[in-house]
Parts: C-alpha cells; structure tokens; sequence
C-alpha cells in the first residue's frame, strides 16, 4: 500500500474515473435505502450487489474477505441476541399483540439455572439477518467510492459540493494517516523480528499480546505526527478557507450525471414501492 494515498485498485475502470460528488450521492442513498429496508431478501441482494460492484471496480477480494472474517463474530452476536431478545420489535413489525404468535424454533428446558425457560425465536433470527446485511452494505459502500478516488480530488469535489473545507481537509488527513500508521506498525514489527522475535510459533495468546505492546510506540508516533502537522499548519498560516487556488479540478460530465440520475430513481422507486405496496418491510411481499 502506497503511504501517500488511501487507495486499494490499481486498475483504472469507468468508475474510478468518475467524479466524487456523484459517489458520495450514490452512499448517500444506498445508506438511506438500507436503513430504510427490513426484509432479509432485499438487503441480501443489495448487499450481494455492492459487493460485486465493488469486485468490479478492482477493490481486492483480500480486503472483502478480511472485512467478513473480522465480523464474523460481531455476526454471530447479532444472530443470538435477536434470536433470543428482540421480541417487542418484531411483533411490533408483524402486527402481534402476543408473544404467543412468534414462531419458535427451540425452548431451554425450565429446569435449567438462568437459561431455563427462555426461547428464540424465527421472526428473531430473520431479522437479525436483515442486520448483518445491513451492515454488510454500509461496510462495503464507502470503499466502494474512496478506494477509487485520489485523495486530492476528493477534497476538491467535496468542496464543490458545499462541504465546509475544513471536514473536507479532516477527512483528507485522516485517510492519508491510516498508510502512515500500517506502515510504522509493520516497520516496528520487523525490528521486533530482526531482534529474534518468531511472530509465526507464537499462539494466538502470545500474539494478542505482543501486538498489544505494539500498540504504546504506534500510539505514541502517532501523537508525534499529529503535533507536527499541527506545526506545519500553523507556520503556514492554515485558516480553512474554501477561497483558494487548486491543483485538480472537479468537473461532472455526462457519466458523473447519469449515475445520480440512476440512483435519484432507484431512491424515488424503492420508496415508492416501500409505501404504497410494503416491498422492503419486514414480512412484506419481499
């Protein structure tokens, strides 16, 4: 990974040449959508689709793969608590007026300390599907538009689009940060190993803790760089003014339009649908 840019495709395609603003209005409304969707299937699919899209544009399975794996528990999690806990929400959802009408998949037997009596149940599970895939999308969106912009012209088009240049600069520095950080921490590991350090017998126990010892020096190094960038925007007398020259230009061309004209009618039909015949609800015709 480069140190001087947030950027994981290295193959040019027709959407990394696309301008910021029209991906920022595509995560805005893929993020709305998925909030706005209940049903399992269509979060599913949407999800399935970011996903493939995100493939397409040349964002590594690597990166996707290790996204799924770190939140595999994090998953599980959200399957046991809304199989067993999320109750008064779904039969919100479903129109019951009892716990009696949730469909129940097992019951602990009474007899048991603590757990005895308890249950989970379908409709529990089911949404708590629809959560991970949920997450899912909202996980896979934003490489989707950051991985294929340069830093440099995500600022320019965030300003275009009225977006105060200083969170644009904040978001700017943070994704040039990220590289210097993974960089230093691989640079402390490989001094720990030319010291005589055999990071691959360790056992996960060892390992936990070695990179929790890591963690004080990153720390650390990463205040040092945050003050020196304090230092150097201050002796250049940085004042957050949007009114100032820029090296890349930001210009929307008839690709730019058509994709927020493609996701302005996907928002307006998946509402649409929404209200008037309850496709995306939870126990919906979809």
């Amino acid at each position: 990974m480069s140190m001087m840019k947030f950027q994981t495709v290295e193959r040019d395609s027709f959407f990394s040449r696309l301008d910021f603003r029209p991906k920022l209005f595509m995560v805005a409304v893929v993020t709305i959508v998925a909030f706005a969707w209940e049903s399992p299937v269509l979060q599913l699919g949407l999800a399935l689709l970011i996903m493939l899209a995100c493939l397409l544009v040349g964002v590594k399975w690597s990166y996707i793969r290790t996204v799924l794996l770190i939140m595999i528990p994090f998953y599980a999690l959200l399957l046991l608590t809304h199989a067993f806990f999320n109750r008064d929400h779904v039969m919100a959802l479903k129109g019951f007026e009892s716990v009696n009408q949730l469909s129940r998949m097992f019951t602990f037997p009474e007899n048991w300390p603590l757990i005895g009596g308890g249950f989970a149940t379908w409709e529990g599970l089911t949404y708590g599907f629809n959560v991970i895939f949920k997450t899912l999308t909202l996980t896979l969106v934003i490489p989707l538009a950051v991985f294929t912009t340069e830093v440099n012209n995500m600022i320019v088009a965030m300003v275009r689009a009225k977006i105060p240049y200083k969170i644009a600069f904040i978001f700017s520095s943070t994704l040039r940060f990220f590289p210097l950080l993974i960089e230093e921490f691989r640079m402390i590991i490989e001094a720990q190993r030319l010291r005589g350090l055999a990071m691959e017998k360790m056992g996960l126990v060892k390992r936990v803790r070695v990179y929790a010892k890591v963690a004080v020096p990153l720390i650390l190094g990463a205040l040092v760089k945050s003050q020196q960038l304090e230092v150097v925007l201050q002796s250049k007398a940085f004042s957050g003014s949007p009114d100032r020259t820029y090296l890349h230009e930001s210009i929307l061309r008839p690709p730019d339009y058509l994709l927020m004209i493609f996701f302005a009618l996907f928002f307006v039909v998946a509402f649409y649908l929404l209200v008037v015949y309850g496709v995306g609800s939870f126990g919906g015709p979809i």
